[in-house]
């Protein structure tokens, strides 16, 4: 009590020196971070005017999320800087260096695949995930690993740059199938490299009809000349071309390379979808889903920014959403799967454009009203508003950000928004038809084994090697879920050897003697690995000794290690259950679950003791001095890599050290 009254006091301390802090606040743009009772950056914000941003955390009424947040708000900083541009990319610096619980962070910001033309005397093509600043040419990000494998396969055919990671002392295959020009026998001129660099440059970046032109010339001048094998291999790269650049799923009438972005959210969630168009079509898409706790369209564009933070190929341009309310008020998807609409978008941007103005009381009205009134809202709390974001991106990007109101272009970031609320809708869909799934199915396994409730199931695995580390492990699942915090780890105390049936018995003894001392919930179920003789141990200890009467069941397992069989009852028998049954899959992921537990925890005893048996048998070693071998060395490994006078700073001596050494290459050799 005397501790909650001190948390109480200690809070009311930190808000009353908030309070004294938000006075001072000037009318600036800038950064704020959020600090909590130990110091840690939970939350790092932008504002275009930081006096209302930060106010109006401690004011008004909040989502569940944002009142977590604020509810361990104990201090704040904040940097002023000049403009929005610097707010958003000091933000975006803050938020990688600090890395906050509470913000979007884009833990896959790398993970895109490249096309890479690498800065090297004889440069090559390939697929990578990591950018770096080595001068190297940079297309993508591709939004998936085959797309990009694909687009490098057609360009090897192609353009005969070195393939071989180390050159070769003479020519490959390649050489002779076209597609290399043997750096390793021949001098290459940098003219050569030059050429093939910039027709790969001009391809990807939406010149892939002129190259396909001058294929289409080169193909009629072999069959003119009778060369026909080559006629063929150039007809193969246009095919290829075709395939390549015709799985698109929408066509505007320019040819520009945009991303489009839209965003969702719901339930604390936020889902962004990307639609990648290159050369005027859109070639993928790609989506993001994670919590967020800030202002929804604030956190948008912070992730908008650590996305283009290390990206070094940029589109032409970027097209973002506005403010969630707009979108909110255009009305709702009723689609049931990630389906991307694009019937309305191809071939009508002309008519888009030229549309007429909005009529009194029309959709396109009540969206300039919801508008206005956003930004309004913004303007009032300091948010950076979606004009004055795209503005900043615009300037530190250089290149076109654009936020559309209508045509075409607001088509198709309606079209992202649109299919990043399916994909959130689709999230919890699931999520709720397997929590159903996992209810029914325990409530279906009770009614199999004759039991009216099944709401809590304790599972027991013992793990050991020819008995060496005994130990056991016991899982709960609360109405088909696992309840990690219940989790327990037993080691065995009193069993020597390897015996599964005495092992179950002082486990089981131990855990339900606790449960009956600290008054703990008594589960509907046990389910031990094993048989009958498991089962039977459990029984015995339960009721003969603890006068506990709940039933005991046993998974016993295939010749492949897998669930094969339940058994229930006292004599035990097998119960039938269909192998493909939900109630059936349900009793894999107990056992399964139990099993990779006891494993774990066995496997971290079992290196424990290996260490300690390598030193502590060495006379003259304590646990005092093995210890500070490790700590000093690192391993055992680098210990028996060790010289003597490596030991001196240990104080040990020549005599002693010298042992060391022995005793670990003897046990190794």
């Amino acid at each position: 009590m005397d501790d909650f009254a001190k948390q109480l006091q200690e809070q009311e301390k930190a808000l009353e020196s908030i309070r004294h802090k938000l006075a001072l606040l000037p009318d600036l743009p800038g950064c704020y971070l959020m600090k909590n009772q130990d110091g840690t950056i939970i939350y790092v914000g932008k504002a275009k005017v930081l006096k209302n941003r930060v106010r109006s955390y401690f004011t008004g009424s909040h989502n569940g999320k944002t009142q977590m947040l604020v509810s361990e708000i104990r201090d704040f900083e904040y940097i002023v800087t000049g403009s929005n541009m610097e707010a958003l990319i000091l933000e975006c610096n803050l938020i990688k260096t600090h890395q906050p619980r509470f913000n979007v962070l884009l833990k896959d910001d790398k993970t895109y695949p490249y096309l890479k033309i690498t800065n090297e005397e004889h440069p090559r093509l390939e697929v990578t995930r990591r950018v770096l600043k080595d001068k190297a040419k940079y297309f993508g990000p591709y939004p998936n690993a085959y797309a990009a494998q694909q687009t490098k396969k057609l360009l090897d055919r192609m353009y005969p740059l070195r393939k071989c990671g180390v050159m070769p002392k003479e020519v490959c295959l390649y050489y002779h199938m076209g597609q290399c020009l043997a750096p390793c026998v021949k001098e290459v001129p940098n003219s050569a490299y030059e050429q093939i660099t910039g027709e790969i440059n001009s391809f990807l970046n939406g010149g892939h009809e002129e190259i396909k032109k001058e294929l289409q010339r080169k193909m009629q001048e072999a069959a003119e000349d009778l060369y026909f094998e080559r006629a063929k291999e150039l007809r193969d790269q246009i095919i290829h071309i075709d395939t390549l650049m015709e799985k698109q799923k929408i066509t505007t009438t320019d040819t520009r390379d945009r991303d489009v972005f839209g965003y969702a959210v719901d339930k604390g969630w936020m889902c962004v979808q990307i639609l990648y168009m290159r050369q005027g079509k859109m070639v993928q898409r790609n989506k993001s889903v994670f919590p967020f706790y800030g202002d929804a369209h604030s956190d948008f564009m912070s992730f908008i920014a650590q996305y283009y933070s290390d990206n070094p190929a940029l589109p032409q341009e970027i097209l973002l959403p506005g403010p969630l309310l707009i979108e909110e008020a255009a009305g709702s998807v009723t689609a049931t799967g990630t389906v991307i609409e694009a019937e309305s978008v191809q071939g009508k941007e002309n008519a888009a454009d030229s549309a007429s103005q909005p009529t009194a009381g029309s959709a396109e009205e009540l969206q300039e009203a919801l508008v206005q009134a956003q930004e309004e809202k913004a303007e009032a709390e300091g948010i950076v508003d979606a004009a004055g974001g795209a503005a900043a991106l615009q300037e530190w990007l250089g290149v076109k950000v654009h936020v559309p109101q209508r045509g075409l272009k607001k088509q198709m970031v309606g079209m992202a928004s649109d299919n990043a609320r399916v994909s959130l809708d689709e999230k919890f869909r699931l999520i709720e038809r397997d929590e159903e799934r996992t209810s029914v199915a325990a409530a279906n396994l009770g009614e199999v084994i004759g039991l009216q409730s099944l709401n809590r199931i304790e599972a027991f695995d013992n793990s050991n090697i020819q008995g060496s580390n005994p130990v056991s492990a016991m899982v709960v699942f609360t109405n088909g879920k696992p309840d990690k915090k219940e989790y327990r780890k037993y080691k065995i105390r009193t069993v020597l050897g390897p015996d599964d049936y005495d092992t179950m018995r002082e486990v089981i003894r131990r855990r339900y003697e606790r449960v009956l001392k600290e008054n703990l919930p008594l589960p509907d179920l046990i389910v031990v690995d094993g048989g009958k003789g498991q089962i039977s141990a459990a029984i015995d200890v339960l009721e003969n000794e603890l006068g506990l009467f709940v039933p005991v069941c046993g998974l016993v397992k295939d010749a492949k290690h897998k669930t094969a069989q339940l058994m229930i009852g006292d004599p035990p028998e097998p119960v039938t259950l269909p192998r493909d049954s939900q109630e059936f899959y349900l009793l894999q992921r107990i056992q399964d679950e139990v099993h990779r537990f006891a494993i774990s925890f066995h496997r971290d005893q079992r290196g424990k003791s290996m260490v300690t048996s390598k030193l502590d048998s060495i006379p003259g070693i304590g646990e005092k001095r093995r210890k500070l071998l490790l700590k000093h060395f690192g391993s055992v490994k680098k210990i028996k890599e060790a010289s003597v006078e490596d030991f001196k700073p240990l104080s040990i001596g020549e005599k002693l050290a010298t042992q060391i050494l022995n005793a670990l290459r003897e046990e190794e050799s």
